[in-house]
């Protein structure tokens, strides 16, 4: 247990450990844990490991944690390797049983070295997981183990699980008889290739690898449950209708509000519409809104309808412009990114840019005011991929200043209550079935 630089009460110390998914719930303690782990990074050892070279940032983490004594301190770990090492000393070490990893990975490499074909090595390294999966264990508070392939039953664990610094964490407070409080996790260094992480900003816990780990591993102690995000939270309002004819309905969807059903929430502008229009038939919602973004959003009343508007949509022919506060001053008046995205299958329901895998997205900008060390645009999406403007507004290689507000994407998490601020100000396009010319806008709220 590393000791804080200054005395910490344990008066101090949280009552319930905050959700390691919620970015927004980071205890003070375990920012002042992270600060003091950047402060040594920034003092030096980020460059002996070579942390702010293209591609070698690293997710790093700390835990905050108390003895048996009361007195309380904090753990550090990186996650995955370290300059080809996976135990450092003075950090937490990896959740397998090396010994027995040995035993599978030795000659597994020597052999995997011996191969000649690509195809070849990838085959045998799919066949190798498996068994280097099966040295992986995790205990929780109660002292219950489970194996790494029990915790993703019936699925297969993801190649990495276990590897994250949240599980190194709290299992090497586990194996020290350490009393977990707190956790915190951010990057350190460069950026990496997919442009998604800033170095020093804070991030929650992966959705692809870590859900079923730490939900096991907190099991045991007093703790918050992951955040269910459009559960009502920001109390929406009632979608106002902005227009309505015998065929669409175009309404105004408050920020908080799903567009469409999600896994663990019914409430949402679809089912809003329905029991509105309950002789509507098919699907109503033609596209969707972030549950974040607010402003107008397009609904057809007929199955026929849904299906001309749609066509529209994949033609190109509806055109929609948002307006967004960006934290950051830009340089330029006007311009256009162009950065592929796809979904970041380890860390949904993110988006990522890659330039081989991603698919195409452009987004056309323009500045409208500037103050406060912030800069308003109004945003054209050329394309419509999920998350576009959020990911090109905050990547390195788009605006480099993300959305205000926004929880995946932004430098901070947002404040409780603060709200995304990016809203679809208007929509243009021809009318599937009369042929008139359809112009709405609907004024931002911010």
């Amino acid at each position: 247990m590393i000791p804080f630089s200054t005395i910490v009460e344990p008066a101090e110390a949280p009552a319930r450990f905050p959700s390691p998914f919620d970015r927004a719930a980071i205890h003070p303690l375990a920012r002042r844990a992270a600060a003091e782990t950047m402060t040594l990074l920034d003092a030096g050892l980020g460059d002996a490991w070579e942390l702010g070279q293209v591609g070698g940032g690293k997710m790093f983490g700390v835990l905050v944690v108390a003895a048996s004594d009361g007195s309380l301190g904090y753990l550090r770990a990186f996650s995955g390797m370290l300059k080809g090492q996976w135990t450092i000393a003075g950090w937490a070490p990896p959740t397998f049983d090396a010994r027995a990893r040995d035993v599978i990975w030795i000659p597994g490499e020597a052999a995997l070295a011996a191969l000649s074909h690509d195809a070849a090595r990838t085959a045998m390294s799919r066949e190798l997981l498996p068994a280097i999966q099966g040295t992986y264990s995790f205990a929780n508070a109660r002292g219950e183990v489970r194996a790494l392939h029990e915790l993703f039953a019936p699925a297969q664990p993801p190649a990495g699980a276990g590897d994250c610094a949240a599980p190194k964490l709290l299992a090497e407070a586990y194996a020290k008889g350490l009393r977990p409080l707190a956790l915190a996790e951010f990057w350190w260094g460069a950026p990496p290739r997919s442009g998604d992480r800033r170095s020093g900003s804070f991030y929650a816990a992966c959705q692809g690898k870590c859900p079923p780990l730490l939900a096991h591993m907190l099991s045991g102690l007093p703790a918050d449950p992951p955040p269910q995000y459009g559960s009502a939270a920001l109390a929406p309002h009632e979608p106002t209708v902005v227009y309505e004819d015998a065929h669409v309905v175009v309404v105004d969807k408050p920020s908080g509000m799903l567009s469409v059903p999600g896994l663990s929430q019914k409430d949402c502008v679809s089912n809003r519409l329905r029991a509105r229009y309950p002789e509507a038939t098919g699907q109503l919602v033609v596209h969707r809104l972030d549950l974040d973004t607010s402003g107008l959003l397009i609904a057809a009343k007929d199955p026929q309808t849904f299906s001309a508007l749609q066509r529209l949509f994949s033609q190109r022919a509806i055109a929609k412009r948002y307006v967004a506060w960006l934290d950051g001053v830009l340089i330029g008046e006007r311009g256009v990114v162009d950065l592929p995205i796809r979904m970041d299958v380890e860390d949904r329901p993110r988006q990522i840019h890659d330039p081989v895998h991603g698919k195409s997205a452009m987004t056309e900008w323009a500045v409208l005011e500037r103050g406060n060390d912030r800069t308003k645009l109004a945003l054209v999406p050329l394309t419509g991929r999920t998350h576009q403007l959020r990911v090109h507004a905050s990547h390195p290689l788009g605006l480099d200043a993300p959305i205000v507000g926004d929880r995946l994407y932004g430098r901070e998490a947002p404040e409780h209550g603060e709200r995304l601020l990016l809203h679809a100000e208007s929509v243009a396009f021809t009318h599937p079935v009369t042929g008139v010319s359809i112009q709405l806008s609907r004024p931002a709220p911010f």
